[in-house]
């Protein structure tokens, strides 16, 4: 299944931001900064990178179950992806 690109420009935004706050991070290492910093940038970078995860999943929920006319969506396979990001 491809999902239309419109569909997802936040999640886009959201990856970009996050790549920022990556290259942060391994500035603040190189740098030797606090330990705490670190972690805390760490841990808003894993929160945007699952919130980005599952709004892909999300959008593709909504175009499989409005383009499935015959109720033939393969929930199986969605739930594997949904559950890979838990």
């Amino acid at each position: 299944m491809r999902i239309d690109q419109n569909e997802l420009s936040g999640v886009l935004k959201r990856l970009k931001r996050a790549q920022g706050q990556l290259g942060g991070i391994i500035k603040m290492i190189e740098e030797g900064r606090d330990c705490t910093e670190i972690v805390t940038q760490m841990a808003a970078v894993s929160k945007a990178l699952d919130r980005a995860g599952f709004a892909v999943i999300a959008t593709g929920l909504k175009q499989c179950l409005t383009e499935s006319s015959d109720g033939s969506v393969d929930t199986s396979s969605l739930e594997k992806l949904f559950l890979s990001l838990a």
